[in-house]
C-alpha cells in the first residue's frame, strides 16, 4: 500500500511539473522573444520550482555542492536522469547544452533550448556531430555561458558502466576552455525511466576544474576518474550499492 501511494504521488508530481512548465511558458515566452535574458529567468524559475515541489510532494531534497561555474567554461557531467539537468540548470547563470537534434522540435523545451544557445547535433553521425559541436561552440562565444555536455552521451543507471565518448576531449582541446567535472547520485532517487521517485537527498557536485592545456588522452583519463570516483562516493552516501 505504501508503495502504491508513493507511486501515485510520483505520478501527480510528474503531471504538475509539466502543467507548471506550460503555465510559466505562457508568462515568460513573450518577454523571452523580446530579450534573451527572460528565457534564462523562465528556465531558472521552473527548475527551482521542480526542486521545491519534489521536496514538498515527495520528500526528495536536492543540493548542489562545490564552486558553481559562472564564466565561459565546459561542464562535463555524469548523467543519470532528468533531475541532474534540473539541478545544474537551476544554479548555473547561463547554461547551454549539446543536445539531440530532435529536441529542437519539442514544444516549449525546443524553443527555450535554442533561445539560450543550446547546440543541436545528430548523434547518428558522430564525426559530423563533433565538427558541428566545435563550429557552433566557437561561433557562440559572443554569448558567454556554461556549455554542459554528458561524456557518456546518454543517461546511465547507477552502477552501470558506459564508455566515455570523445566529444568532451574535442571540445576541450579545440575551444581552449577549462572544464568543470560534475558528479551526481540523482539516479538513486529519480531513475532514468519510470514514474516512481524515492525520498532522500539528491546531489550534484561540481569538482575542481581541469585547466585547459592537457592532451586529449590525459584529459579523458582525469575526467573519467574524477567523475566516476566522486559519483560512486555520492551514491554510497545515498545508501546505494552495486548489488541494489
Amino acid at each position: 500500500m505504501a508503495y502504491a501511494w508513493r507511486w501515485l504521488r510520483s505520478l501527480l508530481f510528474s503531471i504538475q511539473i509539466y502543467v507548471m512548465m506550460f503555465l510559466m511558458a505562457l508568462f515568460f515566452t513573450p518577454m523571452a522573444i523580446w530579450k534573451r535574458d527572460w528565457a534564462f529567468h523562465g528556465i531558472h524559475t521552473w527548475c527551482r520550482y521542480v526542486r521545491w515541489s519534489a521536496d514538498w510532494m515527495l520528500g526528495l531534497k536536492s543540493e548542489v555542492r562545490g564552486e558553481i561555474p559562472t564564466d565561459e567554461v565546459l561542464i562535463a557531467s555524469k548523467h543519470q536522469s532528468f533531475f541532474d539537468i534540473i539541478l545544474i540548470v537551476s544554479e548555473t547563470p547561463r547554461p547551454k547544452f549539446i543536445m539531440k537534434k530532435q529536441l529542437k522540435w519539442a514544444p516549449i523545451v525546443g524553443y527555450y533550448a535554442m533561445r539560450i544557445g543550446c547546440v543541436p547535433v545528430d548523434r547518428g553521425k558522430r564525426g559530423q556531430a563533433i565538427s558541428k559541436m566545435v563550429e557552433d561552440v566557437k561561433s557562440g562565444r559572443q554569448q558567454p555561458g556554461q556549455l554542459i555536455i554528458y561524456p557518456q552521451g546518454t543517461r546511465v543507471a547507477p552502477g552501470a558502466m558506459l564508455p566515455y565518448k570523445v566529444g568532451p576531449a574535442v571540445l576541450y582541446s579545440q575551444t581552449g576552455q577549462d572544464c568543470v567535472p560534475a558528479a551526481t547520485n540523482v539516479g538513486v532517487f529519480w531513475p532514468r525511466h519510470g514514474v516512481y521517485r524515492k525520498p532522500g537527498l539528491a546531489v550534484v557536485e561540481f569538482l575542481p576544474r581541469i585547466k585547459a592545456g592537457l592532451s586529449r588522452e590525459a584529459f579523458m583519463e582525469k575526467l573519467e576518474a574524477e567523475v566516476e570516483g566522486r559519483s560512486d562516493a555520492l551514491m554510497a552516501e545515498a545508501g546505494f550499492t552495486k548489488a541494489d
